[in-house]
């Protein structure tokens, strides 16, 4: 009798343990098909403005070539995401290329567009605010609110290789050797300081940019939800694994998406 009530029992046992296993799968398989759901969204948003736009200037050009790349980059992603958060990463690529339409509008004049939702490390980057111009290693490198034939090179904002760039137009990509190198290079910092040192939209100094912060927030705060809250789940484990091989690319293997934005880039 006593042997029958404990059979009983762990029958019962391994029937609500397995009870509570489907039910959690269950579950996560719904977050993942919620969170492409979500994704594909922004996907499909993206590529309905990369596929009706052509751009009129350099500036307009440059910054729909990057929300194509973006729009390829995002499309790979969702179909390899096999968890909620790979899923987000998608999502992510996809509205930094909706940045991207924004800039391409506003340089061709057009009215920019819906508001799209902030990008991970994209407030505590901060922003251009001023038109500033400086040598760095024997070449003028400018930076402007507004896009124009001297700045035509368009950065959302946001953290590259774990260092905070300001959003604005640039008259180079100055960001994107740390893209694909995943580290800033020994000079990184001075250019940071010559370029930005008092600028108002931009809230920490050279040495905050040389450790990782951004606007007094450091990265494992914002790791944890940073940027206000905007972003759930903060900067995705310190923006989408670290940085590693650039941003957006933690994940899928291949830096800054394949590195499709870089050809020809001599920095």
């Amino acid at each position: 009798m006593e042997l029958l009530l404990i059979l009983v029992v762990l029958g019962a046992v391994v029937f609500l343990v397995m009870k509570s296993q489907k039910k959690s799968a269950g579950h996560t398989a719904n977050q993942l098909e919620d969170a492409k759901a979500d994704a594909r969204q922004s996907i499909e948003r993206l590529g309905g403005q990369v596929y009706s736009l052509t751009g009129t200037d350099t500036a307009s050009k440059q910054a729909l070539a990057d929300a194509s790349e973006r729009y390829t980059a995002a499309g790979s992603q969702i179909e390899q995401a096999n968890t909620p958060a790979q899923a987000r990463l998608a999502k992510q690529t996809a509205l930094e290329g909706l940045y991207y339409i924004r800039a391409a509008r506003t340089a061709m004049g057009m009215d920019p567009g819906p508001e799209v939702p902030s990008i991970d490390g994209q407030r505590s980057a901060g922003q251009v605010t001023e038109d500033r111009e400086i040598e760095f290693e024997g070449r003028q490198v400018a930076a402007s609110p507004n896009p124009s034939s001297r700045t035509p090179n368009y950065y959302p904002g946001g953290r590259v290789a774990g260092r905070p760039v300001p959003a604005g137009w640039y008259s180079e990509p100055w960001w994107k050797p740390a893209l694909v190198a995943g580290a800033w290079g020994v000079g990184s910092m001075l250019l940071f300081s010559a370029m930005f040192s008092g600028m108002s939209g931009v809230g920490y100094d050279a040495q905050a940019f040389e450790n990782g912060y951004g606007d007094g927030y450091q990265d494992g705060l914002e790791a944890g939800g940073g940027d206000a809250g905007a972003d759930a789940g903060g900067d995705a484990g310190g923006d989408f694994g670290g940085d590693a091989g650039g941003d957006f690319g933690g994940d899928f293997g291949g830096g800054d998406f394949g590195g499709g934005d870089f050809g020809g880039f001599d920095f």
